[in-house]
């Protein structure tokens, strides 16, 4: 074997690693999106009028205002997608890794973000997505992409902040910064080599598949 390929394996395996550390706070995370989702799309669809009226107040702010949607109406769909990648890791993620120092913040985040994602689970007619198989899967896995780099930065957020406060095994004898452990802010740049190709992942999905 290689050098280099030994490195690369040695790097990926401290991913893995830092993704299991922090697999209850991800888990966790995960578990509130599920449920979120799931509530705000029940409430939609059983008729729920402000959840509706919330859901076409955003969807029109979005479209006035986002630059991503925007590009998108003017058919600058990679334009858009990389709008989309950037917001999403710098507006969305960022603040919400940053935020759980608190501890409580991202999930905070995560029941909001989730329950966006459900009331949008219908269209501007406020008929269901998943009346049509085609649009349903693509909402689907619209959704789930969106979802995975979010729950990562969330849960590795929450891990962080604990850190300050708890004593972990895999932390012990760690030089600290800030009252911080240097392997838990490692653990956090690891994720997000995986959050940030995963939200690119996600916009390019969103924007360049053509039967959105």
């Amino acid at each position: 074997m290689s050098k280099p390929e030994q490195i690369r394996i040695s790097f990926l395996s401290t991913i893995r690693r830092a993704v299991y550390r922090a697999r209850f706070q991800i888990i966790g995370v995960a578990i509130l999106y599920i449920l979120s989702v799931l509530t705000g799309a029940l409430m939609v669809h059983q008729g729920n009028k402000f959840a509706l009226d919330y859901r076409d107040k955003l969807v029109q702010k979005a479209q006035s205002n986002d630059p991503a949607a925007i590009a998108y109406k003017e058919g600058k769909s990679v334009k858009a997608a990389l709008f989309d990648f950037g917001r999403n890791l710098i507006i969305g993620t960022v603040p919400q890794t940053v935020t759980g120092l608190t501890v409580i913040s991202p999930y905070g985040f995560a029941a909001y973000r989730g329950w966006v994602g459900g009331i949008v689970s219908v269209n501007r007619q406020h008929k269901s997505r998943f009346a049509d198989r085609k649009q349903a899967l693509y909402f689907i896995i619209t959704l789930i992409l969106q979802l995975i780099p979010y729950t990562l930065a969330g849960g590795i957020g929450v891990k962080l902040g604990m850190s300050y406060f708890k004593k972990y095994p895999e932390y012990q004898g760690q030089k600290h910064w800030l009252g911080y452990p240097l392997e838990a802010l490692r653990d956090t740049a690891r994720i997000y080599v995986l959050i940030v190709p995963l939200f690119c992942i996600a916009s390019l999905w969103e924007f360049l598949i053509p039967w959105n």
